[in-house]
């Protein structure tokens, strides 16, 4: 990569100082403080606001997300708010001239991330979600090991994610509004599901869905003073079975809470080797003998530091948007990812509610914004 001046920097201003917001500033700080200058942060905390902004030495701090749109040195926006204010904030920017990045998911119902997606088309403004794993080196390798074939004809693919017991709040991490539907949307199906759902979905290439079957869970014990202050009402369980364009499929599984030690990582089906993520695998036959082979992932990356051209861009997901924005690599289409990742899980809670599988349009037709107001 070519050394950078100030003058060469992207302009970006961070909508949003919580949780979230403090892990993507320190993400710009730490991985691409060359490419990237906040120059602003917007939160309705104004004291909390000031006091973040004076620990990355930002220079403006608002009350008003609204002053950050309307200041013409300004190239992007990062949107870190709670889901259901996603999408308002979104489009908002993007109809100002704003590039968009937004923390996943992508929204808190299907109906408002297809408003999201729509708008980045109309208006020519690039839009991005927060999908960390895409950048993981397993994911990378996994997807190319399919591009050079050596899966054969992908047929189906597993998407799993695991905590023993990582419930938001009511197991002492994070905020209650983490488990509220009336913030959050969702639990761990829009808390974790969405990184390992769109990760699959990448390896497959995004293929459209046409029908779901899913059902969520919220059977385990928690603390109950926690349970009452929180007000839990959000699955830490969540299961579908997605059947996809091409004849391919995909099942899920997804816990914040359950009575197990682990699951096995996400895979890859293919008619010539199967691929799976964590612990990385790569499993293949010929005739009576089986291969069963892990790999160097420390290698795998240096090698591709050292002898592919701007690969720093895919080391994560800031990066890779500093990078998307200086104009040195297109934008891997996350956008597309987490709509898709939203219209399988809105599906899930569709078929959980009425009992049967459901079809793609009959989601599209049935979603109801959760969109909040700013």
């Amino acid at each position: 990569m070519s050394e950078l001046t100030k003058k060469d920097r992207v302009r970006i201003g961070v909508i949003g100082v919580g949780q979230i917001g403090k892990s993507h500033l320190h993400n710009y700080a730490e991985k691409c403080k060359e490419e990237v200058e906040i120059v602003a942060v917007a939160d309705i905390n104004q004291a909390e606001a000031e006091r973040v902004a004076g620990l990355y030495g930002i220079e403006t701090v608002t009350t008003n997300f609204r002053d950050l749109l309307n200041r013409d040195d300004i190239t992007a926006v990062d949107v870190c708010l709670h889901n259901n204010f996603h999408a308002p904030v979104t489009i908002e920017a993007l109809q100002a001239g704003k590039h968009v990045y937004c923390e996943k998911p992508m929204a808190g119902a299907y109906i408002d991330a297809l408003k999201m997606m729509e708008t980045a088309r109309e208006t020519g403004q690039m839009l991005s979600i927060q999908l960390a794993t895409l950048f993981s080196n397993e994911a990378k390798a996994a997807r190319w090991i399919i591009d050079q074939g050596m899966l054969g004809k992908v047929y189906h693919a597993r998407s799993t994610g695991f905590r023993r017991r990582g419930r938001p709040y009511v197991d002492g991490y994070g905020t209650s509004s983490f488990v509220q539907k009336e913030i959050a949307s969702g639990g761990a199906l829009y808390d974790m599901g969405v990184y390992h759902i769109a990760c699959m979905l990448w390896l497959l290439d995004n293929p459209a869905v046409e029908r779901i079957s899913g059902k969520v869970y919220q059977e385990m014990d928690m603390d109950a003073a926690r349970r009452e202050s929180s007000h839990f009402n959000v699955e830490e369980l969540g299961l579908g079975f997605v059947k996809l364009e091409n004849n391919i499929t995909l099942d899920i599984i997804e816990a914040w809470a359950v009575n197990l030690d682990k699951f096995d990582g996400s895979v890859v089906l293919g008619s010539k080797a199967g691929v799976r993520l964590d612990p990385f695998g790569y499993f293949h036959s010929v005739g009576d003998l089986d291969f069963n082979a892990s790999a160097d992932m420390g290698g795998f990356s240096w090698r591709l530091h050292s002898l592919r051209e701007n690969a720093d861009a895919y080391d994560s997901p800031q990066q890779h948007w500093a990078a998307a924005l200086q104009g040195r690599v297109p934008l891997l289409p996350t956008a597309e990812l987490a709509l898709n990742t939203m219209l399988i899980q809105e599906g899930i809670f569709l078929s959980d509610s009425l009992g049967r599988e459901v079809s793609a349009d009959e989601v599209e037709a049935m979603s109801v914004s959760t969109a909040k107001t700013v």
